[in-house]
């Protein structure tokens, strides 16, 4: 049995998924785009990557921020945690033939994507109004930086400047300190998720109506989402005093208006994160817990307003109490006095050893054809009856061209006639 048999057969065992049957054109690059494809795909979608004969751009992000993100075999850890769930074709589309075979694909998909700027698409005959001509019931995904309309529509734009632009920037760290971007690439993150749950609420509408249509999402407006409750708060209160020079108001953590929802350094350098938000409810016993109860009944920290008003003094409190024990042991004073809200502050290479992970699956191990064992972060919604899975791991350039045009009704003349005219590998 060959490789692409052993994969298919693996295939062929694995759970249907929701999106099983649905079939995806992916003409995406960079994060966004793909991330929105890749979604569909452990949804159980049939993705078709639709890339250049050199390959899509992130196949060359071999560092990243300053890091080294290489892996062997050519591959990168940028690319492969974008393109799961994804056959790869390989198309030269300044070619007339190479846009024949994308309209060929296109004919009987049910969803097509493409993240590149306003125009481009429409320029090689596949806007959404090339394409609906084709099949009428098309679901055209579309991802951008600052959304369709508007002055700036044709500009182009990466994850910073979505945060930048949406204020993303500011949104962290204390107020005062220079704007600085959230790693992790999180706008173009929070960008493909968005363009992903467009194309479900197409897909149920299509289903209903009959009628396909064009999702656009952006970097703007999802990253503007992403922060929703603070923005939607902000414009609410613009017209209060506190408002009027910051609509996104950061205390810093020796300010935290609520003492006991704020984050404290124990012991052994382990930061322990509280959120009790009903402060009342829970300082008396808080207080107890941590041996302090004295300061429950004191006049400067009874209540939510004097603690408040005395924040400053009771945190440094707090921070020399924090600092007697490890984590754990205030893990175990925490855990068996109350129902407090609290979590270790982690770092993402402790995620696969916390338990919690580990027990709803949200990073996987999955084999790799040249990587060996891999750990990647597992889709994130579990279903019951038709639950996700990882089921290839990011392709080869052009690695099914083949396998795809032979299922689009080419025949293995025209795939010969094809190579020979630099259409494809």
């Amino acid at each position: 049995m060959d490789k692409d048999s052993n994969t298919k057969s693996t295939e062929n065992k694995m759970p249907r998924g929701p999106l099983s049957g649905i079939k995806v054109i992916d003409w995406t690059l960079w994060q966004f785009g793909p991330v929105a494809a890749m979604m569909l795909g452990d949804l159980g979608a049939d993705v078709i990557k639709v890339e250049p004969l050199t390959g899509e751009q992130g196949r060359a992000m071999f560092t990243l921020s300053g890091i080294d993100r290489s892996l062997p075999g050519g591959r990168n850890s940028y690319f492969e945690a974008n393109q799961r769930n994804k056959r790869s074709i390989a198309l030269d589309l300044k070619q007339p033939e190479g846009i024949d075979v994308v309209r060929k694909l296109v004919s009987d998909s049910d969803v097509f994507l493409q993240n590149y700027r306003k125009g481009v698409a429409e320029r090689l005959g596949l806007g959404y109004e090339d394409l609906k001509l084709i099949n009428n019931k098309i679901i055209y995904g579309s991802g951008s930086g600052y959304g369709p309309e508007g002055p700036d529509a044709y500009k182009p734009a990466l994850d910073t400047v979505g945060q930048a632009r949406s204020g993303l920037m500011y949104a962290t760290g204390p107020e005062g300190d220079d704007p600085y971007p959230i790693q992790g690439v999180v706008s173009d993150q929070i960008g493909g998720i968005m363009l992903s749950w467009g194309i479900l609420a197409a897909l149920y509408a299509l289903q209903a109506t009959g009628v396909g249509q064009r999702v656009d999402a952006s970097h703007l407006g999802s990253s503007i989402w992403l922060q929703g409750l603070g923005v939607s708060m902000s414009m609410l209160t613009a017209h209060k005093p506190a408002s009027e020079t910051n609509l996104t108001a950061k205390p810093s953590r020796d300010n935290a208006y609520n003492p006991i929802s704020n984050y404290y350094q124990c012991k052994d350098g382990r930061w322990l994160m509280l959120a009790n938000l009903e402060a009342d409810r829970y300082w008396p016993t808080f207080a107890s817990a941590l041996g302090i109860e004295g300061l429950a009944k004191d006049k400067k920290f009874i209540d939510t307003l004097s603690r408040a008003k005395n924040n400053q003094e009771l945190i440094k409190l707090l921070d020399q109490v924090f600092a007697s024990k490890t984590y754990e042991e205030w893990d175990r004073i925490l855990s068996s006095a109350g129902d407090f809200i609290y979590a270790p502050v982690q770092q993402l290479m402790e995620l696969w050893d916390d338990p919690q992970v580990q027990a709803n699956k949200y990073i996987v191990e999955t084999d790799h054809p040249t990587l060996g064992k891999v750990k990647l972060a597992n889709h994130p919604i579990q279903y019951s009856e038709t639950p996700a899975s990882i089921r290839r791991v990011a392709p080869e350039i052009g690695e099914h061209t083949e396998e795809i045009l032979l299922e689009t009704g080419y025949s293995w003349d025209d795939i010969g006639k094809l190579q020979d005219k630099g259409v494809i590998l």
